[in-house]
């Protein structure tokens, strides 16, 4: 605390911005599964040096113009329910890691929920009214646990551009129920056209932006693949002033990373681990020093440690390869 409250008086001396010194966010995303989570399962989120877990409770559709949202289902695995959800929080808080609660949406086959759109408009009152129970029902819970922020969708665009607002209208309820900061996760390439960033508190973008076409790009390279995004991102920080907050951030352990960063296609093989580790550097180098940037939370993190990841892995997670020791180094700083 001393060394915290030398640099906010030495921030107010030579007239730098105090947000220069404030902590990122240093986050991870959790995923949910079908047991309970003890200080085993905490102490390697400890371990990287993680202030911040977004725990996701998921809802389930059956299809695209499906309106109806079933969740916290006794069919549905212990973590992504209301039970689940304030076990994991606790044994989170309990060692001061923060908590996002970040309600997801599945649609069944894992279709892209950026496509839930209904085909009439009492498909569409349904389909209101059915999500905004669920993100109520969990607005209450993050109220509870006092969770730290609460993000109101994820990925969701036409739902958005079709309803908006009823998003506004969303939001305001959800402000009645829950005092904390607000935010969406927007897909990379929906950022700039969400209606209501003036009525959050982080702009939330899902960074799978693509930066490179080469099979194992060089930072260099891949920092020079970011030039682009990020001016059009601090563009859009600058128009509603507010802190962007990578909602969702990460690379695969995979040949040409970086050329699709949202596939999460299952394909066997092509193993690339010096990719996912050059990528992971490339956006930190880009984004954590800029004062105008809250943090991120990286893409994904199993709680079964030693069975998760490894060398021959080529999915997502950082976990038991040389990407995970990289995180915690850049966490530390």
């Amino acid at each position: 605390m001393k060394t915290c409250r030398l640099l906010i008086l030495l921030a107010l001396f030579l007239q730098i911005p105090i947000q220069n010194f404030a902590q990122k966010i240093n986050g991870i995303s959790f995923v949910a599964s079908k047991d309970s989570i003890s200080i085993k399962h905490v102490q390697p989120i400890l371990k990287m040096h993680s202030n911040f877990v977004a725990l996701m409770p998921f809802g389930f559709v059956k299809g695209l113009e499906t309106p109806e949202v079933r969740y916290n289902s006794n069919r549905q695995w212990f973590g992504e329910t209301k039970k689940g959800l304030k076990h994991y929080a606790t044994a989170f808080q309990k060692n001061k890691v923060k908590i996002m609660v970040k309600p997801q949406i599945w649609v069944w086959r894992g279709q892209y929920t950026g496509f839930i759109k209904m085909k009439t408009e009492d498909a569409w009152k349904i389909l209101e009214k059915s999500y905004e129970k669920f993100i109520l029902d969990y607005a209450g819970i993050a109220a509870e646990i006092q969770a730290d922020i609460l993000c109101i969708g994820t990925e969701l665009e036409k739902f958005i551009a079709n309803r908006p607002i009823y998003w506004i209208q969303l939001i305001a309820k959800i402000r009645n129920i829950y005092k904390g900061k607000l935010t969406y996760a927007s897909n990379w390439d929906e950022f700039k056209r969400v209606p209501f960033w003036d009525k959050l508190d982080y702009i939330g973008v899902d960074a799978y932006f693509p930066l490179s076409e080469q099979k194992t790009p060089s930072v260099s390279e891949l920092e020079k693949g970011w030039e682009s995004h990020k001016n059009e991102i601090q563009r859009i920080q600058q128009q509603f002033q507010k802190p962007i907050l990578f909602t969702e951030f990460g690379y695969r352990s995979i040949n040409f990373t970086a050329k699709e960063p949202w596939s999460s296609a299952h394909v066997q093989g092509n193993v690339n681990l010096k990719a996912q580790a050059n990528a992971t550097q490339a956006i930190f180098n880009q984004f954590w020093k800029e004062d105008w940037f809250a943090g991120g939370f990286l893409w994904k993190w199993f709680h079964n440690v030693e069975k998760s990841g490894g060398e021959k892995n080529n999915r997502f997670t950082p976990q038991n390869k040389p990407a995970g020791k990289l995180i915690q180094q850049l966490y530390t700083q």
